[in-house]
């Protein structure tokens, strides 16, 4: 999972800096530079110097005020810039000739606003990269270290926020992010977050990267607008992955409407969402759809991780309840565990007769009338082994009842390794709530939110399984591609002859240059034959009559010259035309698949595999990997397809060539390694796959490849 690429920046002098510049330090009430200074010195509790800089001030609060950056007495780790977007660049210049390692602009006005402000934070970027100056922002609320009690925000928020905790927080934008702050309510604290507004320099990836070698931080969440270096993004999460901290990641941009927010807002490249998601997919990023879920999921990833179990226990006292939550479990493709021995014989022994001791446990309202039945119960459930976790779902505040359920949860869990979920179902929340989060259990507030959580966290796991022993994935440095993004299409035989070149098995096939010919080359290849219009300037064939399949001998084949000739000529008249390429037919049976590769501004070569022919665009059943790609991979790819099963033997079918099409994913990875700087586009559709020992070839190919030279 390790990546020696793409290295981020030693951030530990910004995220717990020995010394502070405030540059626009303030006493006027509520202006920006009022407000940091207040989070800084007043609810900070840091013990290192704080130097503030105004030039019409000669002293703020009683401590002494400096003109520049350039008068302090010695130069800061960090300096906090609050004034104004005009005046932003002479203070970077201050920070960039004075040797300061970091500078966090919390001031607006730049990419965000519009071409002008995009030529200043460029030349932002162009002085800080001179200097050696790293910079946090522009347009942001600034950084926040909850376990260090630092604030370098004007948030007015800042001071109640400050529950400490195992979740670290790196977002782009500012409102958002604060939400997931707020969550602390719940019970479990985010000792980092980080806010990198336009990212002229430092992104989200880089406190990934910091975030997961940082002892304190357990667990990651990310919320994410664009992604604009998509390999050093995925060095960061690998590097999470390899030191067994998940990352959860929310991504906005998915819908047309949303991309165009997202870009309003960062000015960011927000990618394919379909990309996207197969990125996190393969590099084991936890991918949810809303905040709920995002909370939900990352609070419990913080209170315990995934072990080798994958079932589930229920445990209850409403025989509804449980119903409702055994049938989430079921819909969301989980499983509930089948209790020990040891176990039943407990709840048999401490229930009533007519109370449910399978799984899900209905203790029915016995705990009304019995007040150590869950004390005496909860625990073995939560302790049997056959259980990666508990669900204990409560309808209802109940008052002293429902208190006593929670302190009974809560001493439940101090004896078990297994994480008991409580799902606090009511509006009401009393005093057994308030015990459940002071006690850090974090209460999802429905059995839906629920379970989505807990089917997140037993997916990650088998996920981390499956990836266990994986050999280190080094990423290539994102390919630039040739010229200036003019393109072609190469025709059927030019991208057949690319492919034999790289060891890809193809049908017998040939370039007739006259009716003669196409008729001598299928003669010397043996019947049937297709025959099929050969044309840069022509990509999608059968569309114009370009394309006869099934042709039994020469008198055929010449008839197909003549007719396919005419059709172009009169569908396509401009076309250039190579002359008709003959190809050997594919047995009969065997399966249609498709290979495609397309490049990704943000990630670079993304590989789609599938059903093929007509059948790709009717069920769009798919899978993506980053390129490239190794054996375990292309069999993962494979597997994944909804539709294995008619590779498999379904039915009665022969099973397919699997490991055939596993060589040739992993051969058209290499084949696009190579050809990267200039390859854009391929399609292998469709890709016939036979029984197995039967092989698996392209039957057809579309290469779009740059013209030009290196720009």
């Amino acid at each position: 999972m390790e990546t020696t690429q793409n290295s981020a920046a030693d951030l530990s002098r910004l995220i717990r800096p020995r010394s502070i510049a405030l540059v626009g330090a303030s006493d006027r009430e509520g202006s920006i530079g009022e407000r940091t200074l207040t989070n800084l010195v007043t609810h900070s509790s840091f013990d290192g110097e704080v130097y503030l800089v105004n030039p019409s001030k000669s002293e703020i609060r009683g401590q002494r005020c400096w003109p520049s950056v350039a008068s302090l007495p010695a130069t800061p780790d960090v300096a906090v810039v609050a004034v104004p977007a005009s005046g932003v660049l002479t203070v970077i210049e201050e920070c960039a000739a004075r040797g300061v390692a970091f500078a966090v602009i919390l001031s607006s006005g730049f990419g965000e606003a519009g071409a002008e402000g995009e030529r200043e934070q460029q030349r932002m970027k162009e002085i800080a990269e001179r200097g050696g100056l790293r910079l946090y922002g522009p347009n942001c609320p600034g950084l926040t270290n909850v376990n260090g009690r630092l604030g370098l925000t004007f948030s007015p928020s800042f001071p109640h926020d400050l529950t400490p905790g195992p979740i670290g927080l790196a977002t782009q934008g500012g409102g958002l992010g604060r939400n997931v702050m707020q969550a602390m309510e719940r019970g479990i604290g985010i000792g980092l977050w980080a806010s990198t507004g336009n990212e002229v320099d430092l992104q989200v990836a880089d406190f990934i990267h910091y975030m997961a070698e940082a002892p304190d931080i357990k667990v990651i969440v990310t919320l994410l607008e664009g992604i604009k270096d998509g390999p050093k993004f995925v060095a960061a999460v690998q590097r999470a992955a390899a030191n067994g901290k998940p990352v959860i990641g929310l991504k906005v941009g998915k819908s047309e409407y949303g991309r165009r927010a997202a870009q309003s807002h960062t000015a960011s490249l927000t990618g394919s969402a379909e990309v996207n998601s197969a990125v996190f997919r393969q590099f084991g990023v936890i991918e949810v759809d809303d905040i709920d879920e995002l909370v939900d999921t990352a609070w419990l990833f913080a209170r315990a991780m995934p072990g080798a179990q994958d079932a589930l226990g229920i445990y209850c006292s409403s025989g509804g309840t449980a119903a409702l939550t055994a049938d989430a479990v079921g819909s969301a493709g989980l499983t509930l565990a089948a209790f020990t021995p040891e176990t039943t014989e407990v709840l048999r022994a401490k229930l009533p007769a007519y109370a449910a001791i399978g799984n899900p446990v209905d203790t029915t309202a016995m705990v009304l009338s019995d007040k150590t039945v869950v004390e005496t119960t909860l625990g073995c459930v939560a302790n049997d082994p056959n259980l990666a976790l508990t669900i204990v779902p409560i309808a209802l505040d109940y008052g002293e009842t429902t208190t006593r359920l929670a302190d009974n949860i809560i001493n439940a869990q101090k004896g078990c390794a297994a994480p008991i979920v409580p799902i606090w179902m009511s509006d009401r929340l009393g005093e057994g709530y308030q015990k459940l989060v002071a006690a850090g259990f974090a209460p999802p507030h429905s059995v839906g939110k629920a379970i989505s959580a807990i089917g997140r966290w037993v997916e990650y796991g088998r996920w981390q399984r499956a990836n266990t022993g994986a050999e280190p994935r080094v990423l290539p440095p994102l390919a630039a591609p040739l010229g200036d993004g003019a393109t072609r299409s190469l025709s059927e035989a030019q991208a057949k002859a690319r492919l034999r070149e790289a060891g890809i098995a193809l049908l017998p096939h040939g370039l007739a240059r006259s009716a003669e010919e196409a008729r001598a080359l299928a003669d010397g290849m043996g019947y049937p034959v297709v025959a099929k219009i050969a044309s840069e300037q022509i990509v999608h064939k059968s569309d114009i009559g370009g394309v006869q399949v099934g042709l039994q001998d020469g008198a055929q084949v010449e008839a197909a010259w003549r007719e396919i000739m005419a059709s172009v000529l009169k569908h396509q008249p401009g076309a250039t035309i190579d002359g008709l390429l003959i190809e050997k037919m594919a047995p009969r049976g065997g399966v249609e698949l498709m290979i495609g590769v397309t490049r990704d501004p943000v990630f670079g070569h993304v590989m789609t595999f599938g059903l093929g022919g007509i059948y790709v665009e009717i069920f769009r059943d798919v899978t993506r990997r980053l390129l490239p790609i190794g054996a375990r991979d292309a069999a993962a790819m494979v597997r994944e397809m909804r539709s294995f099963a008619l590779l498999d033997g379904a039915r009665g079918r022969p099973k397919a060539d699997v490991a055939a099409v596993e060589a040739l994913l992993v051969r058209v990875s290499d084949f696009v390694a190579r050809h990267a700087d200039r390859l854009e586009e391929m399609d292998l559709n469709p890709v016939w796959v036979g029984a197995a020992g039967e092989g698996a070839m392209p039957l057809d190919a579309v290469i779009v490849e740059r013209t030009g030279t290196p720009a």
